[in-house]
């Protein structure tokens, strides 16, 4: 396997109402089977999925945590706004989001955005990465496979790594239950999150801070078989289970 690997350098401070594929496409010669990394926070801004904190106007909720975690209230009124369910409040809030997705402070940044301005998960990134990978096939006629990307902390390990939180043209899950391993034995619960160790791959080559490359190109990756089983159902779910029990 030689997978190669090129960042999409070049595109300018992306804003709504921009053609991001486009703008994508203008620098990328796409071949069919490559899979482009884009993180979330970029297609946000080109859908105007941001707020004004200053329209903000926080309640009792937003204003308690807030004072806990030494937030702005009327952050946390948008990270509430944008939760589906509270995990944790402090001291960060952690919350689970419609599309299924965990992560603190529901993913809500202010890195990144123009002073003032609250950059949000697209509401649908299953959908958003889908929408991706149309445009591109409709600009170049190439079958690409398009993994939308957020940075998230990690429990029990220091620091933050790239995450898929969308993805379009191949399964999350490659599913291994049913191989056998190198001694001839059954393989019954191995099932690797390919998307994630792919978007976490592009987190490094996209960096933090001020580096300004949104997009990766993963090129030479095999295809693999599975299922988009990717979250826990809140059934399946033990550490959320705990977490909810916490804060009864």
């Amino acid at each position: 396997m030689h997978i190669e690997i090129a960042p999409v350098e070049g595109l300018p401070l992306i804003r709504e109402g921009d053609d991001l594929p486009a703008l994508i496409c203008d620098r990328v010669a796409f071949d069919d089977g490559d899979i482009l990394c884009v993180a979330s926070s970029v297609f946000s801004k080109a859908k105007g999925y941001t707020r004004a904190l200053a329209s903000i106007d926080p309640g009792e909720r937003a204003a308690r945590i807030g004072a806990m975690c030494g937030e702005d209230p009327r952050f946390i009124q948008a990270v509430l706004d944008e939760s589906e369910d509270i995990l944790l409040e402090a001291p960060f809030v952690l919350s689970t989001l419609a599309c299924g997705h965990v992560g603190v402070r529901a993913g809500v940044d202010q890195s990144n955005v123009e002073d003032g301005l609250l950059i949000l998960l697209p509401p649908d990134p299953m959908a958003a990465a889908q929408e991706i990978r149309e445009r591109i096939f409709g600009i170049t006629g190439a079958d690409v496979r398009v993994i939308l990307t957020d940075t998230c902390g990690r429990s029990f390990r220091r620091g933050q790594t790239g995450t898929a939180i969308g993805w379009s043209g191949t399964p999350a899950i490659r599913d291994y239950r049913g191989d056998t391993d190198l001694f001839g034995h059954v393989l019954k619960i191995t099932e690797e999150a390919v998307v994630d160790e792919i978007a976490g791959f592009a987190n490094f080559v996209m960096g933090e801070s001020n580096r300004g490359v949104p997009a990766v190109v993963f090129r030479n990756c095999p295809a693999w078989t599975g299922h988009d089983e990717l979250y826990f159902t809140a059934d399946e779910d033990i550490t959320r289970a705990a977490l909810k029990k916490g804060i009864q």
